[in-house]
């Protein structure tokens, strides 16, 4: 059967066959079809549909289900080979591996670039190879900005052929996020579908990916009214409100979602992480038993359960679990990430250096494993390469408190106390929870001798705080008493005293000296 047109027919029924016979539970039907297919026989499949006379080119004539199914074939038969090949080589060689059959597909199908309708699938497979093509390429290159147009306009075109392709938007939304210049050519290329429910999940994910999580919340809030019953928007919205440190809402968002489809496993790992940080050791424990009774062989799965040991303490067997997943997929982020913090409990810094890389050689977005290097080379000592990595978290990161802090942490210890208070300042006006920045900046406002700044800090501080008074709070109000006392404010100076009555400290007889000094001042005043 070497009639490509002949071979489509009968790969088209049999795929029905499969469709069918899958349906009605015959198994060994099914297996049996599928075997007449050779699934998985990509690099077969794609010389069955070449030229005869050059291999590297299509058969002619081929339509477009045949073109895409000869370029797909042969691209995911170069990726296999690509992964052998990786997994023979050393080391640092590995960056060096290419898929070799890229040149071949891009020059077949490089007339689809011109054309004004191209088909979808072949349009997507080009671009796909052109994708793969720019990742590999150095980003200031001149070779970078030509493939980067390229890949852009092939995204665009297959989009607007078949707007459902969900892979494609992925795609697009990876190179958007990547590349801010051309966020202005997409969006004018896509208007078009400016209204379309996808071009919504479209804007949702790479809200996501470049944490505008309030922004994607809005877009999934829309799309919600319109997918009430979607389970992957509620893992988005769950997810955006971890993103935002949220943890009790999002906690809420995973147990619906868990609810609604008890089997699903793609995101757990995230809603382990959520458990892991609110020490839920009950409701982590049957998380992790539930995700190992349905497919204990997936890389969320082996993160979960190591979350529990971590949270257990038990640090090696949480990293052996972490090494499973990444066995399982050797790309999977959360894994890198998590181990790298497993081995920064151990402190086992050269470790937990090599797992952090390894994130952020994945993705460069990854604000976790930068900020794990920082914390990394901060414990080494190694203040100029902790606050590179520093640097590199706050700029993924610009509205979370803990990543200025980081900053302001390091610029003291370097000694460059106008930056740390700068950092320190940034961390404030960006939400800071824990109040660690408040504090810190007061401190330095205190050693700068700005007494008037340091009480503001404290003022806000004893505000975020309430009624209860712990070590910070007293040394708060113990300032504060003794500042309004030398403004000559003796009754905020008195009501700070008085809320240290009742701490048990040396700062009560601090407190109870002041108020006597307070009295016989307002009595030598009157």
């Amino acid at each position: 059967m070497n009639d490509p047109s002949a071979l489509l027919t009968t790969q088209i029924e049999l795929q029905n066959a499969i469709q069918t016979l899958s349906q009605y539970g015959l198994k060994l039907s099914t297996k049996w079809a599928a075997e007449q297919l050779y699934l998985g026989e990509y690099t077969r499949l794609s010389n069955l549909l070449s030229d005869p006379k050059d291999p590297e080119k299509p058969a002619e004539d081929l339509p477009p289900l045949g073109l895409w199914l000869w370029a797909y074939g042969k691209y995911l038969g170069g990726e296999k080979r690509k992964e052998e090949e990786i997994g023979e080589s050393q080391g640092s060689l590995t960056h060096q591996v290419t898929n070799h059959t890229l040149p071949s597909i891009i020059s077949a199908l490089s007339h689809l670039s011109t054309s004004p309708s191209p088909p979808a699938f072949p349009t997507y497979a080009l671009a796909l190879c052109l994708n793969a093509q720019l990742k590999a390429c150095a980003p200031t290159s001149v070779r970078h900005e030509k493939l980067l147009e390229q890949t852009r306009d092939a995204l665009v075109k297959s989009i607007l052929a078949f707007k459902w392709n969900w892979s494609a938007w992925r795609d697009l939304a990876c190179i958007c996020v990547d590349n801010a210049c051309i966020h202005s050519s997409v969006e004018s290329s896509l208007s078009p579908l400016s209204s379309h429910y996808m071009y919504m999940f479209f804007l949702s994910h790479v809200f996501l990916e470049q944490q505008q999580n309030d922004q994607a919340l809005q877009v999934l809030e829309s799309l919600s009214q319109q997918f009430p019953n979607s389970a992957d928007l509620k893992a988005q919205t769950a997810l955006a409100h971890y993103n935002l440190r949220d943890f009790d809402r999002a906690q809420e968002e995973y147990v619906e979602l868990v609810e609604k489809d008890p089997y699903r496993l793609e995101g757990m790992d995230v809603f382990s992480n959520i458990l892991y940080v609110k020490e839920a050791k009950a409701e982590l424990s049957a998380l992790a038993q539930s995700a190992s009774n349905v497919d204990k062989y997936r890389p969320e799965v082996c993160c979960i359960i190591g979350n529990y040991y971590s949270l257990k303490s038990h640090h090696t067997l949480a990293v052996s679990y972490f090494q499973r997943a990444l066995k399982l997929n050797r790309n999977f982020l959360s894994a890198w990430t998590l181990m790298g913090h497993e081995y920064v409990e151990m402190r086992k810094t050269d470790k937990a250096i090599s797992a952090y890389r390894r994130a952020v050689d994945i993705n460069d977005r990854d604000y976790r494993a930068w900020y794990g290097l920082g914390q990394v080379y901060e414990i080494l000592n190694m203040l100029l390469y902790a606050l590179y990595y520093y640097r590199k978290a706050a700029a993924l990161r610009p509205y979370d408190a803990r990543m200025w802090c980081a900053l302001g942490s390091c610029f003291v210890s370097l000694d460059r106390r106008q930056e740390a208070i700068k950092s320190y300042e940034r961390a404030v006006i960006t939400n800071d929870r824990e109040n660690l920045a408040t504090k810190k900046l007061a401190k330095l406002y205190r050693e700068e001798g700005d007494v008037k700044k340091a009480a503001d800090c404290y003022l806000r501080l004893i505000d975020n705080l309430g009624s209860s008074v712990d070590a910070g709070s007293a040394e708060a109000l113990l300032f504060l008493a003794q500042y309004f006392k030398n403004i000559h404010n003796y009754e905020n100076a008195a009501l700070m005293c008085s809320r240290l009555l009742e701490y048990p400290g040396p700062e009560k007889e601090e407190a109870q000296a002041l108020l006597r000094d307070i009295r016989s001042r307002r009595q030598a005043k009157s």
